[in-house]
């Protein structure tokens, strides 16, 4: 029997033809294959590498579509295809706020899942800290403002980040640049997971009680963070770390959980903002500030920026355009896929010139990430 192979995705033509199967005596043992092909290079164009880490690599691409700059996320297939990368992509779709990244699709290749996110051209917050050393007080307000209203959307949604950080703070190429928060690894919904208790985060970010090792509130555990974040800008270095020995993390932990920290007599901060900081960084949770309580605060509200007031006035409606175009069931389809390395089985045969692809038996599919996936079915 020979074999099947069908190619289609709304963005690219059908292609249906027949590949002989090796086992030409045994029609009844022939297999029947659905290969599902999307050639990404007929709707993105890669540009240039952005980063690398642990999760893999991002580039730059183009949608041709379009002409819209994207940022495509590629974690390999497999074992690196975790909880965490689940909770990110569902937690994250579900977000739509001008202070969040915008996710827009995943799909697969034969070694990749793909994420396909909103670009954003500024860079990470934490870079632009790093050139100026410091920020001033007026900017440090502006991004903070952005930083609780995207927060403050996400808690709505019943999602706590966990992770929040300079460098989970990207920026628009504005010239007054819009914030982003991204990278939802760590997030948790209260509609979907249980209360957290898993310390997890970065250290310097960490509030006391994800320390302590029990169950704790992820919003109020966020509203740490967005101190941190805060003192960070203002400051030029994190809130407790010990001056004389910064890289002593066992110290860093001492502080956080007394509550040691200062502002430097050589850095001017307002009254009202030493005020905010000191309500944020409250040991016990039930005694800290809310999100709620943030954006009434004086310093807060002052040059509260109109965009922020008109979104916060109208709540965050999503239009037809804003819709998600991946439904939570086909996204989960493609992440359970993304699980398993797909190999050519032993069905395909080695004999046969006609093979997909010049593939042979038993060879894992090495092809280019711009083929989203294949799906082979006894």
């Amino acid at each position: 029997m020979p074999l099947l192979v069908i190619g289609v995705n709304k963005d690219v033509q059908i292609d249906i033809f027949l590949v002989p199967s090796c086992d030409q005596t045994s029609s009844a043992l022939g297999v029947v294959a659905l290969l599902v092909r999307v050639d990404m290079e007929e709707r993105y164009e890669t540009l240039k590498e952005l980063g690398s880490g642990n999760f893999g690599v991002a580039r730059l691409a183009k949608d041709k579509n379009t002409g819209e700059l994207v940022a495509i996320k590629y974690i390999e297939r497999g074992k690196k295809i975790d909880a965490n990368v689940q909770r990110e992509i569902v937690n994250h779709r579900s977000l739509r706020h001008p202070n969040i990244i915008r996710f827009k699709e995943v799909f697969l290749t034969p070694t990749h899942l793909a994420i396909v996110l909103e670009y954003a051209a500024g860079g990470e917050l934490f870079e632009r800290i790093c050139n100026a050393g410091r920020l001033s007080e007026d900017e440090a307000r502006f991004f903070f403002q952005q930083l609780i209203s995207g927060v403050s959307y996400c808690h709505s949604m019943q999602i706590c980040h966990r992770d929040l950080k300079l460098e989970n703070t990207l920026l628009d190429g504005n010239p007054a640049p819009r914030l982003k928060i991204c990278d939802f690894g760590f997030s948790k919904s209260a509609l979907l997971h249980s209360q957290p208790k898993s310390t997890v985060g970065t250290p310097a970010y960490i509030a006391p009680e994800v320390l302590s090792r029990k169950e704790y509130d992820g919003k109020v555990a966020d509203v740490w963070s967005c101190g941190v974040t805060l003192y960070v800008m203002l400051v030029g270095a994190y809130p407790f770390e010990d001056p004389e020995d910064p890289k002593n993390f066992r110290k860093s932990i001492g502080r956080i959980m007394s509550v040691q920290y200062s502002i430097p007599d050589y850095v001017r901060v307002s009254k009202e903002c030493r005020h905010l900081l000191s309500r944020i960084f409250v040991a016990n949770p039930a005694k800290r500030i809310t999100i709620s309580e943030i954006k009434q605060h004086i310093w807060f509200r002052k040059n509260l920026p109109r965009e922020i007031i008109e979104a916060e006035r109208r709540g965050y409606e999503e239009t037809e355009k804003d819709q998600p175009s991946q439904s939570v069931e086909e996204i989960m389809r493609i992440i359970q896929e993304a699980r398993t390395k797909i190999q050519i089985g032993e069905q395909a045969g080695t004999g046969s010139s006609n093979a997909v692809h010049g593939d042979e038996a038993n060879e894992e599919v090495h092809v280019n990430d711009d083929y989203a996936k294949y799906l082979i079915l006894d």
